[in-house]
């Protein structure tokens, strides 16, 4: 069965930085479309990042510039660097990614990471 794990999220004041980090793991034969995804409390689920198995990379208009998404295709990881962290960055981070197995693709939800930006 194909699992997504995060890592990387913690505490962390205004205007440093955190990585969070992506593993599938499973039976995969190929991994195409990556994403990180964010849901604050009180607020819907909202896309933070994409990027495809070429390498390209797409960012929600509130994270641009600040955040980096990165891939190792070799290892079915992905990256999430987050620099200039602010308060209302404060959100559970998901992982999401579109897997082929063995006669069928779905799409997989990891378990979440929280990251927290306060003084």
């Amino acid at each position: 069965q194909v699992q997504l794990v995060e890592s990387g999220g913690g505490l962390v004041q205004p205007g440093g930085s955190l990585r969070l980090s992506c593993a599938a793991s499973g039976i995969i034969l190929s991994v195409y479309n990556m994403g990180w995804y964010r849901q604050a409390p009180g607020k819907q689920r909202e896309l933070v990042a994409t990027i495809t198995s070429r390498g390209v990379t797409n960012y929600a208009g509130s994270v641009q510039g600040r955040f980096i998404i990165s891939r190792d295709n070799a290892k079915n990881t992905m990256h999430l660097q987050m620099n200039s962290l602010k308060p209302e960055d404060t959100a559970v981070y998901y992982c999401n990614a579109d897997i082929q197995s063995p006669g069928y693709r779905r799409n997989y939800w990891g378990q979440g990471t929280q990251v927290t930006v306060s003084s």
